[in-house]
């Protein structure tokens, strides 16, 4: 069997490039970002490359974790990451990774899900000590780092998928009653 480059459901030779000619995946995700057959209904991706206030980036990834969709979080605080002022990007790359860390362990990857949500609390922890920022834009730090490391512990003792919804941070603590 020779390889064509045929995908099905994609005709042979198609290429996901964007108009820059970098390459893209067209292939439909699920509320997980995990790659459906293509043809498949899809949740519906998260633009790349928006530039929003960080007080947008923060509103905007809290609708995407509390609607269970952390992969798409993640995207959000990437693109913060990659658009705002070098002093900041260990705090936007700290919560693009505890993001996808819940997004790891909701796929049942507690390995990966573990790691990722400590490497997530140390990062935004040593962004706020260096920048003697506790609450950047709002966001709890502390209590971020807390739920992380005490998600981490449940996911490798359990080792089984969590409802990514239920168990979504809140960027800026409790909410009020």
């Amino acid at each position: 069997m020779g390889t064509t480059g045929a995908t099905p459901g994609r005709p042979a030779g198609a290429r996901d490039r964007d108009d820059a000619g970098r390459a893209r995946n067209a292939r439909p995700r699920d509320g997980l970002g995990r790659p459906l057959p293509y043809g498949a209904d899809g949740v519906a991706r998260q633009p790349e490359g928006i530039v929003r206030t960080p007080w947008q980036t923060v509103a905007e990834a809290q609708a995407l974790l509390d609607a269970g969709r952390p992969f798409h979080a993640h995207e959000v605080f990437e693109d913060a990451w990659k658009s705002g002022p070098d002093d900041e990007r260990a705090l936007w790359r700290g919560l693009a990774q505890l993001a996808v860390g819940l997004t790891h362990a909701a796929r049942g990857n507690a390995t990966g899900g573990a790691r990722l949500l400590g490497r997530g609390a140390a990062a935004v922890e040593e962004y706020a000590a260096r920048g003697g920022r506790v609450r950047p834009y709002g966001i709890d730090v502390a209590g971020l780092a807390a739920w992380a490391r005490e998600l981490a512990g449940v996911v490798e003792r359990d080792r089984e998928a969590v409802e990514a919804a239920a168990l979504a941070p809140r960027l800026r603590g409790r909410r009020s009653a």
